[in-house]
């Protein structure tokens, strides 16, 4: 296994780069729309909780498939916070995604006998819609961008 990845995609016109790097006892991923890591977040889950592979949702058959993060994973901020609560959210959404997309990636190797803890740095440009509760059409886009290119950049390694 490499010990870091990296990737530029552009969604909804906003450049995102991801970066992946593995470490003994977890690995890091950075997701940066503004050039800077922004907010650390640990996310865990107990080695007994199973991850579920994601399945094809017949309603909507254009929305990437994502595996669903499991209710007993854990979020533990270490480094920074949101600009907003709403933005918080979004955050957690996104660290809750990429660690169960990394645990799932990891449970294809057979090597991997342990789960590790993922961090993740997350710095969203902000949206220009600051209060709106539900997530914009631009926001949607992306975060299911960014989660494919997760999902691509893992499967490269």
């Amino acid at each position: 296994m490499h010990s870091s990845r990296n990737c530029s995609k552009t969604f909804e016109g906003v450049s995102t780069d991801i970066s992946v790097q593995y470490y003994a006892d977890s690995t890091l991923v950075l997701l940066t729309q503004v050039g800077k890591v922004g907010n650390l977040i640990q996310v865990s889950l107990p080695a007994t909780i199973p991850i579920t592979p994601s399945a094809p949702d017949s309603a909507e058959p254009n929305t990437p498939t994502l595996p669903p993060p499991p209710i007993a994973i854990q979020l533990v901020p270490l480094l920074g916070s949101a600009p907003s609560d709403r933005m918080q959210t979004l955050h957690n959404l996104y660290a809750s995604q990429i660690a169960t997309i990394v645990w799932l990636a990891q449970s294809e190797n057979p090597l991997q006998m342990i789960r590790k803890n993922v961090v993740v740095g997350i710095a969203l440009r902000r949206s220009s819609e600051l209060e709106e509760p539900d997530l914009t059409e631009t926001e949607r886009e992306s975060f299911y961008g960014a989660m494919s290119a997760m999902q691509e950049l893992l499967r490269h390694t």
